[in-house]
């Protein structure tokens, strides 16, 4: 197998934790911070991570019913976020291969386009159902996404990078 210099082979991912850091990110989302528009939408960052690191269980389709959860929640225009996640998620699931070859802080740049482009989605949803433009602070919550990028990714993929069988010669 051909792998990126450097890079460490992972363990299969467990669905149990993949599900337990989805939901563990929706309801962060959910918590009452206050409706500010930079602040970053951690169930989007979570679900472009697993659509790039496990596409074929996190896809579309799940990403389409976790906007509905968000749409519900935020009493927003149903299926606003849910067309805005299913969006981030086919740009995520079609760069993945490329983009597993490029280190974490490179990754990071290469998503912002994503989340900017999933951000105006939502705007351009907001505008034409009669909302009012939230303002040019809605600019930060991509950066800061992508800023968050190498912090999700670590949490995430630290299950993985466990050795299968620990013993005494093996200090993983």
């Amino acid at each position: 197998m051909i792998m990126p210099i450097g890079q460490q082979l992972l363990l299969p991912a467990n669905p149990f934790f993949i599900w337990t850091s989805l939901i563990a990110a929706l309801l962060l989302d959910m918590l009452p911070l206050g409706r500010v528009p930079w602040m970053p939408d951690f169930l989007a960052l979570v679900l472009v991570f697993w659509n790039i690191h496990q596409p074929q269980r996190v896809g579309i389709g799940l990403a389409f019913m976790f906007g509905l959860f968000i749409d519900v929640h935020q009493a927003a225009l149903l299926g606003q976020h849910a067309l805005a996640y299913t969006v981030l998620s086919f740009g995520a699931t079609m760069i993945h291969r490329r983009l597993l070859w490029f280190t974490v802080p490179s990754q990071a740049l290469q998503i912002l386009p994503l989340f900017l482009i999933a951000h105006g989605v939502e705007v351009v949803i907001r505008m034409i159902s009669g909302g009012i433009f939230p303002g040019w602070t809605l600019l930060l919550a991509p950066v800061a996404e992508s800023l968050l990028w190498p912090v999700v990714s670590v949490m995430l993929l630290a299950p993985q990078r466990r050795a299968p069988d620990p013993d005494a010669n093996r200090p993983l």
